[in-house]
């Protein structure tokens, strides 16, 4: 899977997991900020898109990790994690999608 294509499932998870009912994919920039003045989202929503990623791709993000701040930053940054993630789960010699 590209990056992109990540992405944009990405997008497509945040807005049915969180039920964004006013937002669809396409609104989301990749880039663009999350949580705050960005998309808007809060905590509880952290922790809905976490166990959607968990559920969808197979990537637990922990609550505790000190890192969270800056894997929920975007998209890109979220996306960036889950392909890393992925890779390092991929056994030896096999190529993760």
């Amino acid at each position: 899977m590209t990056m992109i294509a990540l992405e944009n499932e990405l997008k497509g998870l945040i807005v049915s997991a969180l039920l964004l009912d006013d937002v669809t994919p396409e609104q989301i920039h990749t880039e663009g900020a999350l949580f705050g003045e960005g998309l808007g989202l809060d905590s509880i929503d952290a922790l809905e898109l976490a166990m959607a990623i968990d559920r969808h791709f197979g990537v637990k993000i922990q609550a505790e990790d000190e890192n969270n701040r800056a894997i929920f930053r975007s998209v890109k940054t979220l996306a960036t994690y889950i392909a890393a993630q992925r890779r390092a789960a991929a056994p030896a010699g096999g190529v993760a999608s």
